[in-house]
């Protein structure tokens, strides 16, 4: 466990009010913590997403999000810890307890994880620097991404401490509310489908024959002309079993650190008659562009 927090401190000395400024991402050292090993540095970040970077870690670092909410409240937290966690761990805060998300010394076997942060109070993740053996500071640097999720958002599969997302087919009222709702929405083909054991994930490439939205650049044109074709991956549980097949989909699904992630995913044709049968019940929970 971190000890218990006698001092909270801004890196190299500032004052905790300049903690408190309205950033995103964030990027100290840990050599203020060198003066005294009891002492636990904290900062706080305003905003849905961002990432941290710890230079020369020392003891502990407090990260509380405190973002600038103005719509619904966003009760999921997913990190994705960089490549140079080795050493450390990353506890979360419920409940004034610390649960342990990231082992000492193992590295993780998914590299984002995710975890509900409901009630009253901030979500907060504390890195813990394991100890120099040769009593020398760490020339690293640690640290990890971070996003604030609605309920609406789709999390992929992260390990035990992750969000379960479900290989079942949606319903019709699920797939509704995901052309609505979603990150991404794409027609086309599956081109391939890899697969990753150790991650127990699936990689769709798909070749799209229209996108109607994304929230950001995930879906490319394939040359530099603005009317070429365009393509893009999605990713996916290993246990959904998908497979390249003919014919056309409607993709649907969230992105996550940069990476898109599979909802629903509907044959084009099954999707078409579920929304005019919608329409025309004027149940529909939005308006989509039909072809």
């Amino acid at each position: 466990m971190l000890p218990n927090v006698l001092i909270l401190m801004c890196m190299l000395g500032l004052q905790l009010r300049h903690c408190s400024a309205d950033l995103c991402n964030w990027t100290g050292s840990g050599f203020a913590a060198g003066v005294d090993s009891r002492i636990v540095l904290q900062v706080r970040l305003r905003c849905t997403e961002g990432s941290v970077m710890w230079v020369y870690p020392g003891q502990a670092l407090r990260v509380v999000l405190e973002p600038n909410l103005s719509s619904a409240r966003r009760t999921i937290v997913c990190i994705k810890p960089s490549p140079s966690l080795r050493g450390a761990s990353v506890f979360i805060e419920r409940a004034g307890e610390l649960e342990l998300l990231v082992t000492e010394g193992r590295r993780p076997r998914h590299q984002v994880y995710c975890f509900r942060a409901d009630g009253p109070h901030r979500p907060a993740i504390y890195l813990q620097s394991g100890p120099q053996s040769d009593g020398a500071w760490s020339r690293r640097t640690m640290g990890f991404r971070y996003e604030l999720l609605g309920n609406r958002s789709a999390a992929p599969n992260v390990g035990h401490r992750g969000l379960q997302t479900s290989c079942r087919p949606c319903n019709d009222t699920e797939l509704l509310m995901a052309i609505c709702n979603s990150d991404f929405v794409v027609r086309g083909h599956i081109k391939n489908v890899s697969h990753d054991s150790e991650h127990q994930t699936s990689l769709l490439e798909v070749s799209a024959v229209r996108v109607y939205w994304q929230r950001s650049g995930v879906f490319e044109h394939q040359a530099a002309a603005p009317g070429s074709p365009r393509s893009g991956h999605i990713h996916t549980l290993l246990q959904c079993h998908v497979k390249p097949g003919d014919g056309e989909f409607l993709f649907t699904g969230s992105e996550h650190f940069g990476e898109a992630w599979l909802g629903c995913a509907p044959r084009y044709k099954d999707f078409l008659s579920v929304y005019k049968t919608a329409w025309a019940a004027r149940r529909n929970s939005c308006d989509f562009p039909l072809d």
